[in-house]
């Protein structure tokens, strides 16, 4: 940017010599105050950038080696004619000729710096990046170069500053940049292809350090990074369990077989066939089994490529054989098959159940596996077994006698055409024990479903006729509605019971207002009535008491007044008694009530109804009852007079 520098000697110093002698003392030449200025880019330079000294008789003019465009002559003033633009153009010259008659006098030179200014943003070369990373990439490898990410700016002294932001929730923590100016990417920690198979990154670059810097430029692209699966996982023989998720312990496998006979098919076994497979299952290589040891006199023989372990010659005698099978890569797994010879009687099999229930989905083509309607993410297995087998017995196989839809293949119910319409079918599968002839049969019911069963593929299944909003937004509603029960149940219990609620606390209620619901009057079965001394004699029971009055005009409960007890009297017959409410309460709570007879006087003891107590049930050691029946506390309220209250 400072480069013209250099030139100004020398273009000085050719103006001078193309001035013709003497006239430097005559001053009969063309001359500037400044030759030298600088713009900065993309300013719209409206004065004049310098006056023209020009001797009379002579005209100034551009010359041809002056920057084209770039400037123009008005009068004696030289002008810049364009909005200079550094990334075009970085120095402006124009030429100055003066003449006289047509003789060039003097040569001028007048240059213009344009000084650069950040005005671009920085560019890549690419908006998006896809590369394939291989699984066991080494720590702290760089996975992109710094040249195949740079990006360009065109303000040639701007620094670059770059930013690497994650997408993939996670993915920060698996790579990064090498520094801000250097966008390197580089891998942080070892890769999981079944963890994180792909991840995405969004690639930032600004042209200054920070946000608040003004002017300030930004681009950005994106990076994809695909993990290829790697071998570095043996192979598993399934069904296996995942202990740590990387690594699978693996299923064993039994069998049995007769004595004496060479079975034509397959082994039959348990849990399943013999099956690996490739546990980096993104390559998922093929398996060749083979069995290595404890195949005594070469007794069996397994498909290298399916696995099917079949009998090659017959065992005399009942014994186990221990088979270790090896599935085949370039890492190996071993697992162990037992096989028990049972020298068999010939009992026929026999199905454990006599219907066995499977479903698939309408519209399955030929060759689908029927599920089982229990357990919809397995297939329909259907075994027989035989008495005299601990384990199934492989001479034993499966057919479908009634129904050409479905067929078996082993155990399992395979469909043999398209199913097109929704329903039950019914089919009879036969157990053939291919040793001794015998035969079994059971039925299973398949049901034809509009919908795919679901499959967890080894987790729980989904349902997902309801979203996780609908469910949460029900759930809501749901708590709502529990919360304004549990209110309303707080207030009845405080209207109905706060009175006995505050007693059991040792505190009396406080009085409550008129107007409110009269505690006293409750019905029999409720009445809180208080506690009595036990009498000094066994009182009569008493036979036949009497309805009670109606209760006074007022508030109260929905139960009505309760019927008063019939008094016993010592040597005569029950009479009967009237109730007069009263407006006075008691300081313990309840109000105060007047109880007498046709016979009594105006002076009469107080019986306070609705006083609180503390066990209204079992204050009495005389026994409990119903007071409806005057078989509580020892009698009834009103046998003998005594305490505080008493009936005249």
């Amino acid at each position: 940017m400072g480069s013209w520098a250099l030139l100004w000697p020398p273009l000085l110093f050719t103006g001078l010599l193309v001035r013709p002698p003497g006239t430097m003392a005559q001053a009969q030449y063309c001359s500037v105050n400044k030759d030298i200025f600088e713009v900065e880019e993309n300013t719209n330079v409206t004065e004049p950038l310098v006056d023209i000294h020009v001797p009379e008789g002579q005209e100034v003019t551009l010359g041809a080696l002056s920057t084209p465009f770039a400037f123009r002559i008005q009068g004696n003033q030289l002008f810049l004619n364009v909005t200079p633009d550094y990334e075009e153009k970085s120095l402006l010259e124009a030429q100055l000729l003066c003449q006289s008659g047509g003789t060039l006098v003097t040569q001028l030179r007048v240059f213009v710096s344009v000084l650069d200014v950040n005005d671009n943003a920085p560019e890549f070369p690419f908006k998006t990046k896809e590369i394939r990373v291989e699984e066991d990439t080494k720590v702290n490898s760089t996975v992109i170069p710094e040249t195949q990410l740079q990006a360009e700016d065109r303000d040639k002294d701007d620094i670059l500053f770059y930013t690497l932001q994650e997408m993939t929730a996670g993915a920060s923590d698996y790579f990064s940049l090498v520094s801000v100016n250097r966008p390197a990417l580089r891998l942080d920690r070892p890769l999981d292809f079944y963890e994180r198979p792909n991840m995405t990154f969004w690639l930032l670059v600004r042209d200054t350090p920070g946000e608040n810097v003004e002017p300030s430029h930004t681009a950005t692209a994106t990076l994809v990074l695909n993990v290829v699966p790697a071998d570095l996982r043996p192979p598993w023989f399934l069904p296996c369990t995942f202990s740590d998720g990387y690594v699978c312990i693996q299923a064993q496998y039994h069998g049995a077989v007769p004595t004496g006979h060479i079975l034509p098919s397959p082994l039959v076994l348990r849990p399943g066939p013999i099956y690996a497979e490739d546990g980096d299952r993104g390559i998922n290589q093929p398996i060749i089994y083979s069995i290595f040891r404890g195949n005594v006199n070469g007794t069996f023989i397994i498909h290298p490529d399916s696995g099917n372990l079949t009998v090659a010659r017959s065992v005399p005698s009942p014994m186990t054989f221990l088979l270790l099978v090896k599935a085949d890569l370039a890492r190996y797994s071993v697992t162990q098959v037992t096989v028990e010879a049972v020298a068999a009687a010939g009992s026929p099999p026999r199905f454990p159940q006599r219907l066995y229930r499977g479903t698939v989905a309408r519209g399955a083509g030929a060759g689908v596996v029927v599920k089982d309607a229990a357990a919809p993410s397995q297939p329909l297995r259907i075994q027989a077994q035989d008495p005299e087998f601990s384990d199934l017995n492989s001479a034993i196989t499966y057919r479908i006698t009634n129904h050409s839809h479905f067929r078996m293949e082993g155990e399992v119910v395979l469909t043999t055409t398209t199913l097109a319409q929704a329903g039950a079918f019914y089919a009879e599968v036969e157990a053939h024990n291919t040793v001794t002839s015998g035969t079994a049969t059971t039925v299973i019911e398949i049901q034809v479903s509009e919908q795919e069963p679901p499959s967890t593929g080894g987790g729980p299944s989904e349902d997902k006729r309801f979203s996780v909003v609908d469910m949460a937004a029900l759930g809501g509603v749901l708590g709502a509605l529990l919360l304004l029960a549990l209110l309303g149940l707080a207030v009845l219990v405080h209207k109905h019971y706060g009175p006995r609620l505050k007693c059991c606390c040792g505190k009396a209620p406080e009085p409550q207002p008129q107007g409110f619901d009269n505690q006293a009057f409750l019905p029999d079965h409720k009445a809180n009535w208080a506690p009595v001394p036990s009498p000094t004699h066994d009182p009569k029971p008493a036979e036949a008491p009497m309805p009670a009055e109606p209760a006074p005009p007022g508030p109260a409960s929905p139960g009505g007044a309760p019927e008063p007890p019939a008094a016993a009297r010592a040597g005569g017959s029950p009479t009967a008694v009237r109730s007069i409410l009263t407006k006075e309460r008691r300081p313990e709570g309840g109000y105060k009530a007047v109880w007498f007879g046709e016979d009594i006087g105006t002076e009469a003891d107080v019986v306070v109804l609705n006083a609180p107590t503390l066990d209204v049930d079992g204050a009495s050691d005389s026994g409990s009852g119903d007071e409806g029946e005057g078989a509580g506390r020892g009698g009834g309220p009103y046998d003998a007079p005594g305490g505080d209250d008493s009936y005249i």
